[in-house]
């Protein structure tokens, strides 16, 4: 563990934040390259992950006091405590609301920013193991397994380190976005990140100590669900208009060879 990187002017620099400023830059980068490819500026990229970044935070944390029900506190309002999805939610909503005024297609958008979020998302992982996030798993006996005797939850039996494992799920599922949203259409893009870091989440479940909310399944685990069927509902549709867009353009060929015979 690792909570304080360094201190400035005697300032702690923890590492949970630093991550999460680490994983804002980074995105903001790689998808100002993909708003220039697009013809957009690359300003707009930086802007659109700054307020993503921002209200998702804001939905993380009021999802987590809802989830939790802490009552409401200077506390609980600047201490740790948020949730995956209700960042998710939030950040979804503040990337439509900001494409809607300036112009930009959501699908496309949608597009590009699946691999920057699923990385964002990794990087941030790497900042909760470093900080001792009480989101580590059951105990176990392998070469990896860790302690953290001085973690949020106190474990001094070795345990799954989950955060690395959804480290090196994340960059694989970005790794796979990068590669796929230069072959299919953008929704297809989106779709298959909710489908795949919703099967990671889900399965990651399964060695964390947590209470089951709906037929022997977490609360992350039912969202995670959603968030596949989501995904699938998304790619489905993606195809479906793929589909008729090929029939219009074969039937458009067919009927100009047609007119080309007859004259």
């Amino acid at each position: 563990m690792w909570p304080v990187l360094f201190s400035v002017f005697g300032a702690p620099i923890q590492s949970y934040g630093a991550s999460k400023v680490l994983a804002a830059v980074i995105s903001g980068i790689i998808l100002g390259r993909s708003f220039q490819r697009m013809g957009l500026r690359r300003q707009t990229a930086h802007w659109l992950v700054l307020w993503a970044t921002v209200w998702g935070f804001v939905g993380a944390k009021v999802y987590f006091l809802i989830d939790s029900r802490t009552s409401i506190g200077w506390s609980s309002l600047v201490g740790s405590g948020f949730v995956w999805y209700g960042g998710l939610i939030g950040g979804t909503v503040a990337v439509m609301v900001f494409s809607r005024r300036h112009g930009l297609r959501i699908g496309a958008v949608a597009g590009v920013i699946a691999a920057p979020l699923s990385l964002a998302y990794g990087i941030g992982r790497i900042g909760c193991l470093l900080a001792g996030d009480d989101t580590y798993g059951r105990p176990i006996d392998l070469p990896w397994a860790m302690a953290f005797p001085n973690g949020s939850l106190t474990v001094d039996v070795p345990v799954h380190p989950t955060q690395l494992y959804e480290v090196a799920g994340a960059f694989l599922i970005a790794a796979l976005l990068w590669t796929l949203q230069r072959r299919v259409g953008a929704i297809t893009v989106f779709g298959t990140y909710l489908g795949l870091s919703g099967v990671a989440l889900l399965l990651v479940e399964f060695i964390r100590i947590n209470d089951p909310v709906l037929f022997g399944l977490t609360e992350a685990q039912v969202l995670s669900i959603a968030s596949i069927l989501i995904g699938l509902v998304m790619i489905l549709i993606a195809r479906k208009r793929a589909r008729r867009t090929e029939a219009v353009i074969r039937t458009t060929v067919s009927m100009g060879f047609g007119a080309h015979d007859r004259i």
